[in-house]
């Protein structure tokens, strides 16, 4: 098996095999501590420019398949993991997960120990990395990884949003919920072994900002009851405006908040004009646009277990997080109230506008992996706009 390196900014190296690709690429090296949903973590936008370790010690038992990816190709720059299954067990598979990182050459590295890359990066924080399965010494390696860009002023979402807007899913194909059902329900199934469920009729019309979309999240928009029309990251204000729609979503993406300034101007005209929901970057640019900060987290929260306290009603929730920035409260201005708190750290994890109808949280209540303890916040979303308010 051929030799694969993974090199630290800081001088740690670590020494594997490589699967996927034979490649080098650089990038921030981040860890996320899910126990399944590799396809979904490899294939989520907000993970571009990221090099990301799994702390599960087995992926790949059960392959890919086209239906479960959240775009349409693998955005990490690399993939640690601890034991590479090569052999995957799962009917809806089509594929194994290295031909496929091969495919798209994206580098993987396993056989090192991921509990111990996870304490370097918890102790010493998110850093910059090189990957790579090419000849290349350890000293070259981490020179490579400390020349890298850093992930801090980085605008990764010009990368991963749509060149065009689009509407999503207008035949209601993709986004009913769906589910597998055992012999001795004797329910019918479609040829693929799955129960499609019927989607009820849209009842309202939003403009959804793409600034790294999951399609997950898009799924979810339409199963509370959503016609999505999705637009490009640069869009202005007065054509998001011009579709006249009952609402605005931002969505999740990659890189620094602080960066799209360009982003910001547009969404701070729509504050007041219609109601707003956001999620992830969109709830940090939501979070500049009122005027706010963010700063960088020391290694993130990234993962299907984080616990999220609503100090509304003082309710927990097991939340799906990914992001490396938080929003610093002390930095909101008074009209915009703090109301969600990760209780493992006090960073912001939700906010509301308290006279404007605008919601925002930092997590991801659509999961795709995780629990679904917040998907009601889509409910939200639509009865905010049917109050207005």
């Amino acid at each position: 098996m051929k030799k694969a390196l993974l090199a630290l900014e800081d001088g740690r190296v670590f020494e594997g095999t490589a699967f996927g690709a034979e490649a080098t690429h650089t990038g921030e090296i981040c860890f996320n501590t899910s126990m399944t949903g590799y396809q979904e973590v490899l294939t989520d936008p907000s993970y571009r420019g990221q090099i990301v370790t799994m702390t599960y010690t087995q992926i790949g038992n059960y392959g890919v398949n086209p239906l479960d990816f959240e775009s349409d190709r693998p955005q990490v720059r690399g993939f640690v993991i601890e034991e590479l299954c090569n052999v995957p067990s799962n009917w809806r598979s089509t594929q194994d997960l290295s031909s496929w990182l091969k495919e798209w050459n994206i580098p993987g590295i396993q056989g090192i120990d991921t509990r111990a890359l996870t304490k370097h990066l918890r102790t010493r924080g998110a850093m910059r990395a090189v990957i790579t399965s090419e000849a290349m010494s350890a000293e070259e390696a981490v020179k490579r990884a400390a020349s890298s860009a850093p992930m801090e002023g980085s605008d990764f979402v010009k990368e991963v949003t749509t060149a065009k807007p689009y509407l999503w899913d207008p035949e209601d194909k993709e986004s009913g919920d769906w589910d597998i059902p055992s012999p001795s329900q004797n329910r019918a199934a479609g040829p693929d072994g799955i129960v499609r469920h019927p989607l009820a009729p849209a009842k309202h019309h939003i403009v959804a900002y793409d600034f790294g979309v999951k399609r997950n999240i898009l799924r979810r928009l339409r199963q509370a009851g959503f016609r999505v029309d999705v637009v490009p990251a640069t869009t202005s204000a007065k054509d998001v405006l011009a579709k006249n729609p009952d609402g605005i979503f931002l969505s999740n993406g990659p890189g620094d908040p602080a960066a799209l300034d360009y982003i910001h101007k547009e969404v701070k005209q729509l504050i007041g004009v219609k109601p707003i929901f956001a999620i992830c970057l969109g709830h940090q640019i939501l979070g500049h646009a009122y005027g706010g900060k963010t700063f960088k987290l020391k290694f993130g929260h990234r993962g299907g277990n984080q616990p999220v306290k609503d100090l509304r009603n003082g309710k927990v929730a097991i939340t799906s997080q990914n992001h490396g920035f938080a929003i610093d409260p002390s930095s909101l201005p008074s009209n915009v109230e703090v109301t969600h708190i990760n209780l493992n750290d006090g960073t912001v994890e939700g906010m509301r506008h308290r006279e404007a109808p605008i919601l925002s949280v930092q997590y991801h209540p659509e999961a795709a992996p995780g629990p679904h303890d917040a998907k009601y916040f889509f409910g939200e979303f639509a009865a905010m706009i049917e109050r207005g308010c």
